[in-house]
């Protein structure tokens, strides 16, 4: 089904299409003079070293774990029984890239919603925005199983966004169990790579890929980020990252995408996409977003609950 994004500019390009490709608002440089509402003064000077930030317990660990059990059941997958983890996948990916790496097409049910509209996630996006006027993306979740024959995931890192363009844009991942095994998949980065990218540029071949750069040069320098369920990711669109490949015997990497943007405040039409997706269940459309030909979003779950804050999140009411 046609979502019918205004203005889509994600066809050919991984990021995630409900907000825009970039921010006319630039990330927070603390001139506002505001004070940090969850970040430390630690955390501040770590995010702007790094491009990456921590938030320890955004959600409960209890709400992130029922989200985690949420989505074996959407994906007809037993916890406790890896022979149904492996089956072919239900749609074709364009972005071949993320072939087996997990993903999961469920965008609107109610569960995801609690986690969006928790305060303390808003709280964070604030921090590294410096302001609360936000929406929330409209974006997916992740089963990263372990690898076996026939179904291989080797990870790839990348930007979602050309970093030619310099985008203002920041991107999250809420851990829906526990990842402090580093062999089990999860987040990975290369912040020296953002950190020198402007003279790292100046040594690549002028056909390179802008959104897969060769990494040759920084390997041992790629860092595995560890969360806890409930834990909050968040990180700069500058920063290259990507899954790591699940190399564990029986462990399974949950997460839940989740990040945040300044209110377009003069885009109607996204802001009606945006309600319409969460009132009617629609799915985003874009090059790494291929839906789920099922639609069990619209004939087994109803329209989420939204909390005062959600709805402000979402653009149905205004800020």
């Amino acid at each position: 089904m046609k979502t019918d994004i205004p203005n889509n500019g994600h066809y050919d390009i991984p990021g995630n299409p409900s907000t825009a490709k970039s921010s006319t608002v630039k990330l927070n440089d603390r001139s506002n003079g505001q004070p940090l509402r969850v970040l430390s003064e630690e955390d501040w000077a770590f995010w702007k070293h790094t491009g990456y930030v921590i938030i320890k317990q955004a959600v409960s660990r209890e709400q992130a774990l029922k989200t985690a059990a949420f989505l074996y059941e959407f994906e007809e997958k037993d916890p406790n029984d890896s022979s149904t983890w492996y089956t072919a996948p239900r749609a074709e990916m364009k972005m071949k890239e993320l072939t087996n790496s997990g993903m999961v097409e469920v965008y609107n049910h109610q569960l995801l919603w609690d986690n969006r509209q928790m305060p303390k996630v808003h709280d964070a996006f604030a921090d590294v925005w410096g302001t609360e006027k936000l929406w929330v993306t409209i974006d997916r979740a992740n089963l990263n199983f372990p690898m076996r024959e026939g179904f291989e995931f080797k990870g790839f890192i990348h930007w979602d966004y050309d970093p030619e363009t310099k985008p203002q844009n920041v991107q999250g991942v809420l851990a829906l169990a526990d990842q402090t095994d580093e062999n089990m998949g999860g987040f990975q980065c290369i912040p020296e790579l953002m950190r020198t990218y402007d003279t790292w540029k100046l040594t690549q071949p002028e056909d390179r890929n802008h959104f897969q750069p060769d990494t040759k040069e920084f390997e041992g320098k790629f860092v595995k980020v560890k969360l806890e369920a409930g834990d909050l990711l968040i990180f700069n669109s500058l920063l290259p990252h990507g899954i790591r490949p699940n190399l564990s015997q029986d462990k399974v990497r949950i997460a839940q995408y989740i990040s945040m943007m300044p209110v377009q405040e003069n885009d109607e039409a996204q802001r009606q996409w945006r309600i319409n997706s969460w009132r009617d269940r629609i799915a985003p459309e874009g090059y790494a977003f291929p839906g789920d030909p099922r639609n069990w979003e619209k004939t087994k779950y109803g329209t989420a609950q939204l909390s005062t804050l959600g709805e402000k999140l979402l653009g149905l009411t205004s800020w």
